[in-house]
């Protein structure tokens, strides 16, 4: 089965799943997008209200700074995989709830075993706490681990996780915005020595 293949099985799988209580107030779900080749793949914690009606994920204005700051590695969405924990918006975009990320998380390790990243960009303390709690590393408040990078030696082509400031969190703090443009820095040199 090809890549795309294996990602329209998890977008069937998806679209039917009626796990957790947000199937029940979702318009659509938001499938991770981009290159399924991405060499580097972005985790959000949940689609938001623009992403849920136009189905794409970080098109809002997290989004504008997520390609600001992709703009700035000179990187394009088309270079990159980008998804979230949760594929269902929660009602007025509230957190995800432990119990809706339990049902959700298989989603989201199916697709990185598809896309198979050198790098996981983990985005917020959500996503950040799932990704590092899955491979034994001890988690802490985002504030304290962004732009840290995470090495592991296991058998996946993941060799690095650098956990970021959830894009959104820039909006309202232009510090946030300064350390999350600090630690695409990062990244780009994690790229370059790939």
């Amino acid at each position: 089965m090809s890549k795309k293949e294996e990602i329209e099985k998890i977008h069937h799988l998806v679209a039917n799943c009626t796990k957790c209580i947000l199937h029940n107030t979702r318009n659509k779900p938001v499938f991770g997008e981009g290159s399924l080749d991405a060499k580097i793949m972005f985790i959000g914690e949940a689609p938001g209200y623009n992403e849920e009606i136009q189905g794409h994920p970080f098109v809002g204005k997290a989004g504008k700074i997520l390609d600001e700051l992709l703009d700035s590695i000179e990187l394009k969405r088309s270079d990159v995989f980008i998804t979230n924990i949760l594929l269902c918006r929660p009602p007025k975009n509230r957190s995800p709830l432990k119990k809706e990320i339990e049902m959700c998380k298989k989603y989201l390790d199916m697709q990185i075993d598809i896309i198979k990243p050198r790098i996981i960009a983990p985005m917020g303390n959500f996503a950040a706490s799932y990704i590092l709690e899955k491979i034994g590393f001890k988690i802490d408040k985002i504030s304290k681990i962004h732009g840290i990078i995470y090495q592991i030696n296991n058998s996946s082509n993941i060799t690095k996780i650098i956990p970021l400031y959830h894009p959104a969190v820039a909006i309202y703090n232009i510090n946030t915005k300064k350390a999350l443009l600090k630690d695409f820095k990062l990244i780009k040199e994690a790229l370059k020595e790939l």
